[in-house]
């Protein structure tokens, strides 16, 4: 019942609309009834059988680009998979957040040595950048690298680090100190299992995923383990959450529209008063504002796709109103949703529950709402 005229916009190729059909095929096969009962391990059979039937590699490769990357179909793909469950989002979306340093400033070695594994679905990967006093202020990471002989050694903490504790490689961000504030960042490759480096403590939220907090105590790594230049850690972190973030965007899109579509099978089989809840003007008016958002979201999530994959070499102000609208509405849509199903719209195991408990999370990661609003208005008055 999901709307894909959407698939007709001029911001889609042929190869989009082709890789949505069979990526919907794919998912209404292995994404029905998924048991969450152990999140770890769904989440490790989940990338497994996302690399094995190559989800992994061709989801965010444009053909007709020689192999660059396409958001608009790392949006789609992550707005199928959200559509039917939120941990098989979850798992695609971190294997390419997590190597997404490598792929674009990782040295041929490292790029050798980890993007076969979490292409294939054989290893998980990581992004390890939030900190316990520096979440959205990345420039206020107190994690260390310092150089020492023909390596550096790490210390500090990381925190709410998703795939933390089941994850074979991380991209961690620390302080090389070549300059105050966010100049001083440089990022490494670091495989799990090193001497030093624990997990500290599992995370539990409302909806649960892999989370850790993880502690480096005198980690030794290579020299080889640098991605890209000394320094250039907050450069490369907020180029890969350039790319990324529209896609947490889409992935609200895809709860948003799940939550739509429940809410119409609902009101059109549940009876009040000898006729269909839908027949309500009140409940037609609520089913209107939902559709309205959702377009205007998918509107905000395509064109900043399409403005990067049309050559833009940052889309920070469309990627930061793309995340800051389609996540708040799509909390607001699925509201709706619980609010139209009643009591049931509360009760565990119910699908509007379980994405209202989904939903949350995605307005504070990789930016929140409200530094979104800041990133907006500062690109708008042109101050930065």
């Amino acid at each position: 019942m999901v709307d894909k005229t959407f698939l007709d916009w001029p911001f889609f190729k042929d190869h989009h609309r082709d890789h949505a059909a069979r990526l919907e095929t794919w998912a209404a096969l292995n994404l029905a009834d998924m048991d969450h009962g152990d999140t770890d391990q769904t989440c490790r059979d989940l990338v497994a059988s996302l690399g094995a039937d190559g989800w992994l590699l061709p989801s965010g490769i444009d053909p007709e680009t020689g192999g660059a990357l396409d958001v608009r179909t790392l949006c789609l793909t992550r707005e199928t998979l959200a559509r039917y469950d939120g941990l098989a989002d979850f798992a695609f979306a971190m294997q390419g957040l997590g190597t997404g340093a490598i792929s674009l400033f990782g040295s041929n070695h490292q790029k050798r040595e980890w993007l076969s594994k979490t292409r294939a679905g054989t290893a998980i990967s990581a992004f390890a950048l939030t900190e316990p006093q520096s979440g959205s202020d990345v420039a206020n990471s107190t994690m260390t690298a310092v150089e020492d002989g023909d390596g550096f050694i790490l210390n500090g903490e990381k925190t709410w680090i998703s795939n933390g504790g089941i994850a074979d490689v991380y991209t961690v961000f620390a302080r090389t100190g070549e300059a105050p504030g966010a100049k001083g960042l440089s990022a490494f490759v670091v495989p799990a299992g090193l001497p030093g480096f624990d997990i500290a403590e599992r995370l539990h939220t409302i909806a649960p995923h892999p989370l850790a907090l993880l502690r480096f105590n005198n980690v030794r790594i290579p020299k080889s383990a640098l991605i890209g230049q000394r320094g250039a850690g907050f450069k490369i972190a907020m180029s890969v959450l350039d790319v990324f973030r529209s896609t947490v965007a889409a992935a609200a899109l895809g709860f948003a529209r799940r939550a739509l579509d429940e809410a119409l099978i609902r009101t059109r089989e549940r009876q009040v008063m000898g006729a269909p809840l839908a027949e309500l003007q009140m409940v037609q008016g609520h089913i209107a504002d939902m559709a309205l958002d959702i377009d205007a979201s998918a509107l905000l999530v395509y064109r900043a796709a399409w403005t990067k994959d049309s050559g833009a070499p940052r889309v920070t102000r469309e990627a930061a109103m793309a995340k800051l609208f389609a996540t708040d509405q799509a909390q607001v849509v699925i509201d709706k949703a619980v609010q139209l199903f009643g009591g049931d719209g509360v009760r565990s195991g119910m699908v509007v529950e379980r994405l209202y408990r989904e939903i949350r999370a995605l307005r504070i990661y990789e930016g929140a709402s409200d530094v979104q609003k800041l990133i907006i208005a500062r690109q708008t008055m042109g101050t930065i």
